[in-house]
């Protein structure tokens, strides 16, 4: 399956690409499949999305897909068929924190 991933600007800006990108995921896809195959393609990106050691979300970014934020969602459970698809990309954004 080719699925679209969106980056937030200072990740694109890293991967050296100027938009959506799209990666092929062999069998479900999950958080987990799509980042192994992000990184993958896009090595310079290991360790900014994902801990390089544990594979957890890094706390200031968020996935949302097909309106709903997936960020707290087991990295094993099937991502949205839209996404499986590629109608809809899975985003990758940048939590803002602040007071």
């Amino acid at each position: 399956m080719r699925v679209r991933v969106l980056l937030p600007a200072h990740l694109r800006t890293l991967a050296r690409v100027p938009g959506e990108i799209g990666v092929d995921v062999e069998g479900t896809v999950t958080q987990r499949s799509v980042l192994d195959a992000v990184e993958a393609a896009y090595p310079m990106l290991c360790g900014t999305i994902r801990d390089h050691v544990t594979l957890e979300r890094r706390s200031f970014l968020r996935y949302f897909a097909c309106e709903q934020d997936l960020s707290h969602e087991p990295p094993e459970a099937p991502l949205p068929d839209a996404v499986a698809s590629g109608r809809e990309p899975l985003l990758v954004i940048g939590a803002v924190a602040g007071g």
